[in-house]
């Protein structure tokens, strides 16, 4: 482990000891665990459950071992080398900033779906399910409510998003810009892909997933704001010559 880690430049090896700490905890002592995340996973601005600070902490925090493992190895395949080019402060500023603009655009969608529930109630019972429902999802326990409506609501108001996802995918796309041409082998393609076009197809498939109202429980638009953010800051470093022409997509 010490080899391992000692391989991986700072902000990343501490990102990745972090999440597994956190990890572990939520694994070996489930009651703890459920406590952790009722304070760090991130609610929408309406439920009882949330505080601002939850826009960074919720990335700290994954809903198994396979959930942890896919964000880590990306982050550890890519990040190393992204931290390397950007430098370590720059890295974690833009990792971060990615992670909370993801939050931020999934809970955005989370309104749109949340308005059109809470059209169906009135102001009062839109408070009691969303509070009497926190009480309930803050011990584990999944409201029992008479129809799918109230059911809904609740959930979307009150169940919890945690990931690094939104955050990572901002890493991959930094990749993708910064070292568009670099040929990467997967798996089940007997060739190798350029960056660039396995990035565009992350994209084209996160869009098209999030927008088919598919309910795998995935935060697709999540992974599209980390992209966003991820766009946006590395064409403003670009425009300010952070980077000295050194990359092109």
């Amino acid at each position: 482990m010490n080899s391992f880690l000692s391989r991986i430049p700072p902000v990343v090896k501490n990102l990745f000891i972090i999440n597994l700490i956190m990890l572990i905890v939520m694994e070996i002592l489930p009651g703890f665990g459920q406590k952790l995340e009722n304070v760090l996973a991130l609610h929408y601005f309406t439920s009882p459950g949330f505080n601002p600070a939850q826009l960074v902490t919720y990335m700290f925090l994954h809903s198994g071992f396979m959930h942890f493992f896919f964000n880590m190895f990306a982050l550890v395949m890519f990040g190393a080398l992204i931290e390397r080019a950007m430098d370590s402060k720059r890295f974690l500023f833009y990792y971060i900033s990615c992670g909370i603009v993801a939050g931020l655009v999934q809970m955005g969608v989370f309104a749109i779906m949340i308005h059109q529930y809470e059209n169906m109630f009135t102001p009062d019972e839109c408070n009691y399910i969303i509070n009497q429902g926190w009480e309930y999802m803050k011990h584990g326990i999944i409201p029992p409510w008479p129809g799918p409506t109230m059911s809904m609501l609740n959930l979307l108001v009150n169940t919890p998003m945690v990931g690094a996802s939104g955050a990572v995918y901002g890493v991959i796309l930094a990749f993708g810009m910064l070292f568009p041409n670099q040929p990467i082998y997967l798996f089940f393609i007997p060739m190798p892909i350029k960056a660039k076009w396995i990035v565009i197809g992350y994209a084209v498939i996160e869009l098209t997933s999030g927008l088919g109202n598919t309910v795998d429980n995935v935060a697709h638009f999540a992974h599209l704001g980390g992209m966003l953010a991820g766009v946006a800051l590395i064409l403003y470093w670009k425009h300010k010559g952070v980077f000295n022409n050194r990359w092109f997509f």
